[in-house]
């Protein structure tokens, strides 16, 4: 398996996002660069486009665009996913951050822990999600998977 060595999000026309989804986005970030799995297999009876990859995650047309070049810069591959798929499991996982947000602030650790949870549960399937949308254009594993979402949670809603 290959990697991603650089992000760059897209988010121009968004506003600014909130310091809690702006902390969740550095992470996911940081952590993406410091260890992912991220490869593109050979397509239509071409070989794989070689890594490491650098990736601009965007937006356009209501769709998400992987947009990824080799090391050197050149065009590795480009493809587009309907946000449909994404739009309910973005919206839950936000609903429960601001629940957990607000109870980080309020609440005894018990219960932190189990809005924690669910919130992690969410998160996973929103990676299940994502890994079974770039089938056969991109093999990710589920860490990888799980911090790419957070970035499109980013983009879709734009904090």
């Amino acid at each position: 398996m290959t990697k991603i060595i650089h992000i760059e999000i897209d988010d121009r026309n968004l506003p600014p996002p909130t310091p809690e989804i702006d902390q969740e986005r550095k992470v996911a970030m940081f952590d993406l660069l410091e260890d992912n799995s991220f490869a593109i297999p050979a397509r239509d009876g071409r070989p794989a486009p070689e890594g490491p990859y650098r990736l601009a995650l965007s937006i356009r047309e209501k769709r998400l665009v992987f947009d990824l070049k080799q090391e050197d810069e050149k065009p590795a591959v480009e493809f587009h996913l309907s946000l449909g798929p994404f739009r309910q499991v973005v919206k839950d996982y936000f609903q429960i951050c601001e629940s957990y947000f607000d109870a980080v602030k309020t609440l005894p650790p018990s219960q932190i822990e189990t809005i924690d949870m669910a919130r992690r549960g969410i998160h996973n399937e929103g990676a299940r999600v994502l890994q079974e949308r770039l089938e056969g254009k991109a093999d990710v594993d589920i860490d990888t998977a799980r911090r790419l979402f957070t970035l499109i949670c980013v983009l879709h809603f734009g904090g």
